[in-house]
Formats: structure tokens, C-alpha cells, sequence
């Protein structure tokens, strides 16, 4: 990930801030319940049905913690940078 949110170490300051994050999880979304319905909803107990229930399920929830938090994020500043400090040398 080219995002400096993303390069954070921390799960937590990552959500809600990477606009891209959000757009690649809701093209997973987009694409993996789809074909899930598609190919896998007549046969929820292969391990393929599974195994993709997981991942569209994952993705889905993700992207409704990013999109539940980014309110409160997007006006707020931002994380701290990695290996900076809060106070000055003397």
C-alpha cells in the first residue's frame, strides 16, 4: 500500500482514513458476494463456498468498521507518523 495511514504498524490508526483501503474493500465486496451467490449459494457446505463466505464476510466487515469510524476521523488530525516523536530534542 502506497498510503502513509497504511504503512502504520497499527491496526487501529489505519481505519477509517485510507480512502483507498475502502474503495479496493468495496470492490472485493462487490466482486466476491456476487460470485459466491452465483456459483456457491446452492452448495453452502463445500469448502470453496466456505472459504469464500469467509472472505466476502471478512471483507464486509472491514469495510463496515472503516466506514463506521471514518466520520469521526476525517476531522480530526492525523495519526502520528512511525518513529516520530511527540516532543522535541534539546
Amino acid at each position: 500500500m502506497a498510503c502513509k495511514y497504511c504503512q502504520s504498524a497499527i491496526w487501529q490508526q489505519k481505519l477509517g482514513r485510507c480512502t483507498r483501503c475502502m474503495k479496493q474493500l468495496a470492490a472485493m465486496c462487490a466482486l466476491l458476494w456476487p460470485l459466491w451467490w452465483w456459483g456457491y449459494a446452492d452448495t453452502p457446505q463445500q469448502v470453496e463456498s466456505i472459504a469464500l463466505l469467509f472472505a466476502a464476510g471478512s471483507a464486509s466487515v472491514l469495510l463496515t468498521l472503516h466506514v463506521v469510524i471514518y466520520p469521526f476521523r476525517r476531522n480530526k488530525k492525523p495519526a502520528p507518523e512511525r518513529g516520530s516523536s511527540s516532543h522535541q530534542d534539546d
